[in-house]
């Protein structure tokens, strides 16, 4: 037969052991707001267990009551820590409300005047309400995907519910399922809500894991100092574009941009003032690009922007408002500051190009050292076949040929 007692003093040794796990994922990721709440969750439902057992030595109902309100507040503590996971703002009030309101209930129907029935619903709605309000959340989250963990976790919420509401039903129905009971249904219930409340928290541990996983996949593709994408990036966003516009024949373009004078900046006023201006340069280019379009660092003072569904026109329309804005920077620059010039080559996919972003590559960086070699601070565009006789080239501006 299943002793209460024991698998409260059970429940209580699990959540302890829960609660230093995540101190120690807190400790080891400081940034990780929900590990804060879920450590609660396990630490405060601990000590609700532990309250409640006191029971067992005393006549007083203050223990259950006490008991009562470390579960609901574990409980709201779970929510509100799936809430800050995904980047919502945590329902402080909402949450002091309706545990507040649960817990008053128990309160009436336990001191003022005995219901059992009424009793028991207080404390299950306290329980389930914020874990409902989490639930939407963890089955349709904002960016789309459901993770192994939040599928997991919902999973063991539904279960927890429908363990709650069966409880409830049972009280409604005549029969005393509450803990002052006892007896072996509310023991076979109390195993059950158990394993799952630790089941749950296994299911916060995986999202943890994927959330972090994720966060160094996409390190691994950052470029440290500006935070655009690096390298490896925009090979892999490149070979993308050039497959999917090898199976629809649309074009895509790229642009290449490389700082004037980078290296005199460096012996100049140093690397730290190197640094800076390739920081600003990533913010101003920024400014200046749609979205879906990708700007990429790809070493030194070199950059990539990736231009998908444009044409060549359309990407040197692109090239000559990134231009511009740097050229107004630096007209702007006074005293110490230091002005940004960029020269920069655009190119256009085409069949020849085929799957190797490799070639695409080359032919902007032609066009780059065309603008280069026109006087700098200027872009020029790649073209196959350039017409015999030159075109005019304007005043600080290389020759544009469109294909």
């Amino acid at each position: 037969m299943l002793n209460v007692s024991t698998l409260w003093t059970v429940f209580v040794v699990n959540f302890l052991a829960l609660g230093v796990i995540w101190a120690y994922v807190i400790r080891s990721y400081p940034k990780f707001a929900a590990a804060r709440f879920w450590m609660a969750s396990s630490f405060v439902g601990a000590i609700g267990a532990m309250t409640a057992l006191i029971r067992l030595f005393v006549s007083s109902p203050l223990p259950l009551l006490l008991g009562a309100a470390g579960v609901i507040a574990a409980s709201c503590f779970a929510a509100m820590g799936i809430q800050r996971f995904y980047g919502r703002p945590v329902s402080w009030r909402l949450m002091t409300v309706t545990g507040g309101l649960s817990l008053a209930g128990v309160v009436v129907f336990m001191v003022g005047f005995e219901n059992m029935q009424l009793r028991m619903l207080s404390y299950t709605l306290g329980q389930a309400l914020p874990l409902i309000l989490a639930l939407r959340l963890l089955l349709s989250p904002p960016e789309g995907r459901v993770s192994p963990g939040a599928r997991l976790s919902g999973i063991v919420i539904l279960t927890i519910i429908a363990i709650l509401v069966a409880r409830t039903i049972g009280n409604l129905l005549g029969q005393d399922l509450s803990a002052k009971a006892g007896g072996q249904t509310h023991a076979v219930m109390v195993l059950g809500l158990l394993f799952l409340s630790m089941t749950l928290n296994f299911g916060f541990l995986l999202m943890a894991m994927d959330r972090l996983r994720a966060e160094v996949a996409d390190l691994a593709l950052l470029d440290d100092l500006t935070g655009v994408a690096n390298r490896r990036h925009l090979l892999q966003r490149l070979t993308e574009e050039c497959a999917r516009s090898e199976r629809s024949g649309a074009p895509f373009s790229l642009l290449v941009i490389d700082l004037d004078g980078f290296k005199t900046i460096n012996d100049t006023h140093g690397h730290a003032a190197g640094d800076a201006c390739l920081q600003h340069f990533t913010l101003m280019a920024q400014t200046r690009l749609r979205p879906g379009d990708m700007l990429a660092r790809t070493g030194g003072d070199e950059f990539c922007v990736v231009l998908p569904s444009s044409s060549l026109r359309e990407a040197a329309a692109i090239a000559r408002r990134v231009l511009e804005v740097c050229r107004q920077d630096a007209e702007a620059c006074t005293g110490s500051e230091i002005p940004i010039a960029i020269s920069i080559g655009v190119a256009q996919w085409d069949r020849g190009i085929g799957a190797y972003p490799d070639r695409l590559m080359a032919n902007a960086d032609h066009a780059l050292y065309a603008a280069k070699k026109n006087g700098k601070n200027d872009f020029a565009v790649y073209d196959p076949s350039p017409p015999l006789a030159p075109e005019p080239i304007g005043q600080g501006e290389a020759a544009r040929n469109f294909a």
